[in-house]
This record gives structure tokens, sequence and C-alpha cells, in this order.
């Protein structure tokens, strides 16, 4: 019996939530009494994993998984779970890892819980914590199949670091065709991505269009954000469609979300309603958004953004 955590990589240097669900397998583990395997595909270094509790260390380097592929993936982390016989795989709750997850769980007959918040409160019956009612509320799930797959939620465990000195092994995985095939992949290079930030600040309507988004783009470059819009906005093409967060776009569960111009509608809060501490500014005080905000600023985006921007720049610059 063991845990496997499948620790992804992109471009093969790891994110912060790779850090994590090692960090979140590490509790599992000591609390099963038992190990931790991680496992990468095509990784640099695949070494870095042993500082956050990583005691055995599975490395798949294939030219075949160069593309990410959901059931190939899968096959993959499946092939690892049986070889090392582990009863517990985590993984994170990112788009793709809630792709791959329940096909794991199908190929190794596995209760699956997505968005986990928390270290099973019991691991006999096992319980965990998660998110539910799209972020409005939590359950405690009880997973009775022997195997278990769990999606760790994005800022939910946090980075523990937790040395250990990991064997690095070379694990012989075959690649399942899946059928599906990429053509192109356009990749936006130099820009903090929404799926790895911290802080995102995003814009509505409230913005009266496209020209005015160097404002924002300016913020989120004084912030280290990524940027982002609400629906209106990519519908009506100021913003690529790739930039629309909300629950009909790119989910958000950032550390620090700031809206700008945009009143909140229900689609909206529901897809940013992970993200730990939420800013709104808006001219109108009886915008939804101020419901759901911890902070909100009542005031014309044109008059406060400059002045955010300024007041941080000033900030950054003493204590710097």
């Amino acid at each position: 019996m063991s845990v496997l955590v499948y620790a992804s990589s992109t471009d093969g240097k790891f994110k912060k939530s790779a850090y994590e669900v090692v960090s979140y397998g590490k509790k599992v583990a000591d609390q099963l009494g038992t190990n931790l395997i991680a496992l990468t595909i095509n990784a640099d270094d695949a070494s870095e994993l042993q500082n956050y509790g990583a005691e055995t260390i599975l490395t798949v380097n294939n030219d075949g998984l160069s593309v990410f592929n959901a059931k190939s993936y899968a096959a993959v982390i499946e092939q690892a779970a049986k070889a090392k016989e582990a009863n517990v795989v985590v993984l994170d709750s990112s788009i793709d890892g809630l792709y791959v997850a329940p096909l794991v769980a199908v190929g190794l007959d596995a209760g699956y819980a997505s968005n986990v918040v928390e270290t099973p409160s019991s691991t006999s019956p096992f319980v965990v914590k998660r998110k539910a009612f799209s972020n409005k509320g939590f359950n405690n799930t009880e997973i009775s199949t022997e195997n278990k797959v769990l999606g760790v939620a994005k800022n939910s465990f946090g980075v523990h670091e937790n040395a250990a000195s990991a064997s690095v092994e070379n694990f012989d995985a075959e690649v399942v065709a899946s059928g599906v095939k990429s053509t192109n992949i356009e990749k936006a290079s130099g820009k903090v991505t929404i799926a790895d930030a911290d802080v995102v600040v995003s814009a509505g309507r409230g913005l009266k269009g496209p020209e005015n988004w160097g404002m924002v783009e300016e913020l989120a470059e004084v912030l280290g954000a990524a940027t982002a819009c609400s629906k209106p906005v990519s519908d009506l093409g100021w913003r690529p469609h790739s930039e629309h967060v909300g629950q009909t776009g790119k989910p958000v569960a950032s550390n620090l979300y700031i809206a700008i111009g945009i009143s909140g509608a229900i689609q909206h809060l529901a897809g940013i309603n992970a993200s730990k501490v939420k800013v709104v500014v808006n001219t109108d005080p009886e915008a939804p958004f101020f419901k759901a905000a911890d902070y909100g600023i009542v005031g014309d985006a044109f008059e406060v953004v400059p002045q955010l921007i300024s007041k941080l720049k000033d900030f950054k610059a003493q204590n710097s």
C-alpha cells in the first residue's frame, strides 16, 4: 500500500500546484502510515519533488506524451498506481486534472473526490472535505472503495517543504493511443496565465472599450498578475476568450481577485468564488459583486485604477 501523487509539469517545469499536491500527498501518506511516490511525465528535474516529501519519484520520458492528452496521461498514472500498489492517487483539480482524474478512477475501480480542501478527517472510514455547490459550500465525502482518487483544490492546502532523500526511478509506461490528434497549439508567452496566477486582475464592460485595457494590463504588471475579463467582454471581441473567467469560462482560485467594472452576474461569481480575497471597483453601489466582495470601492475605474497603480508603484519603490 502506498500513496501516489501525479505532479504535472508544463514544458518540463513544475508549477506551484505540483508542489502543493506533493505536500498534500505526504500528509495523507503520514496519516496512513505509508510511503509517498511521485510520478512525473517529461519533467526536466524530477528530484525537486523530494523537497516536499516524495520518497520515491517515478519519471516517464516519452515523446509520445509531449502533448497533453487525458486518456494517454490517465493510462500512465493507472499503470504506475498498479505497479506500486498505490490505493490512494492524488492529482490537482486544474482543468487538465479534472479531465484525467475520472479516467484514472474508472481504470482503478476507485471512488473519486474532486476539489478536496483538507486532508482526510478520518481514514477509517475515509472522509474528505471538498467544495460543493459552485464553491458556495462544503461537504464531507466518504469514499468506501478500496482504491481512492483525490483531486486537490488549488491554494487549499498550500506548499509545505518536507525534505526527503528520494530515489529517482525511470518508469517504462505503455503509451495508450487516444484517437485524438492535436494539429496546432498556440501558447501565450511572457504573461502570467490565469491557471497559475496567485493574483488576477479582471475587467468588464465598465471599461467601455478595448482601447482602455492598458490600465488593466499595467495594474496586472505591477502586481505580477494575470489579466482576465467577463463573458460579455470576450463575446464582444474586446479580449480573447482565453481570458474569460466565470462558471462558463475558466474557474479562478487565486489568492487575490480584483474585478474592475464588473457588475457580478451569478455565473461570474460562481466561477471566481474560490478566490480567497475579492476586491471590486464599480460606480454602482448596488452592483451584486459588492455582496460577494471582501473589499469594495464605489468609484469610476478611470479615476481609481490609475491612483491604485501609482500607490502600488510608490510602495514597491519604498520596499525594494
